[in-house]
């Protein structure tokens, strides 16, 4: 049974019309796997209420409390905008705890039965730093999930991998000062947020981002995965991994320009279990319904295997 953690409160993350990060991704994904062959093999499980853990003290963490009150103030005021691109609902201030708590839920899940599981929760993490959110994100799920999971007794090192199309600024600007998380991304380049050089290694030699032109397909990526992004994972030895799982590499995806194709990302899950089954899978970018539903169901099934 493969975990996967969800809520329809989620689709209640309301970004206005027209908006690419919509409720329709979640949906779309949850109808592709509930039609799927092996749907029986898929455990449904509600995150953890937030106050019955105490997310906000993670978050707290990670974010500073000014940002967090104007999260939490603008929501209460019926929602705004943070920038052109990231809205703030009436919901937006619980959702975001909410995801945040579904993502500890699943870092939980994967260090309880050393086995994958996957985290579909909006509004996204990877873009919010410290100090603001950003490109759709309020807060940083995955630099939090890492903090969260290296106060168990089991983890030492943390490793993150982001698939993202886009560059996980935030998540980068949260972990490379801390020796215990190694982080990797691979992304177009140019291409938002304009972060993610080459040249940026971490205060401990912890990070590595691998920029790639526009239209690159598998046949790119697969070098750039094997001779760089799996030796310095490998190298990190993470006793948990947790991948920005962001599906808008798709060839038909409206906000990049990369040419993968759904069935690509079952690669790269193979490439992630060859490094460790803990692994958490946290929903990031996918804009293409019909491509995202598709990429997520090649990970997942490529778990099951």
């Amino acid at each position: 049974m493969l975990p996967v953690i969800y809520s329809e409160a989620f689709l209640k993350q309301d970004t206005g019309r027209f908006h690419p990060e919509r409720p329709e991704r979640l949906s779309a994904i949850v109808d592709a796997l509930k039609a799927a062959p092996w749907t029986d093999q898929i455990e449904w499980q509600l995150p953890t209420p937030p106050s019955d853990r105490d997310v906000l003290r993670w978050v707290q963490k990670l974010h500073t409390q000014n940002y967090i009150d104007r999260v939490r103030q603008l929501a209460e005021k019926g929602g705004g905008m943070l920038d052109m691109d990231t809205p703030v609902s009436p919901q937006s201030y619980d959702l975001a705890l909410l995801a945040t708590s579904a993502w500890l839920d699943g870092i939980e899940r994967v260090i309880a039965t050393d086995n994958p599981a996957f985290v579909f929760a909006r509004p996204p993490g990877h873009h919010a730093t410290s100090k603001t959110g950003m490109g759709f994100c309020l807060f940083s799920h995955a630099a939090i999930g890492a903090h969260y999971a290296l106060e168990k007794p089991e983890i030492n090192r943390v490793a993150i991998l982001d698939w993202d199309v886009h560059h996980g600024n935030g998540t980068q600007s949260l972990v490379e000062n801390n020796p215990q998380i190694a982080y990797c991304s691979l992304h177009q380049s140019p291409c938002y947020p304009g972060t993610g050089d080459a040249n940026e290694r971490g205060a401990y030699n912890n990070v590595l981002n691998l920029p790639m032109p526009s239209g690159k397909t598998l046949a790119e990526y697969q070098p750039a995965m094997e001779n760089q992004a799996m030796p310095f994972l490998r190298d990190f030895q993470p006793d948990l991994l947790i991948v920005s799982a962001g599906y808008d590499p798709n060839h038909d995806d409206p906000l990049a320009g990369m040419s993968l194709q759904p069935s690509d990302f079952g690669v790269f899950t193979d490439y992630s279990l060859q490094l460790s089954r803990r692994i958490l899978f946290g929903l990031e970018g996918g804009y293409d319904l019909r491509s995202l539903a598709q990429s997520v169901t090649s990970t997942i099934e490529r778990c099951l295997a």
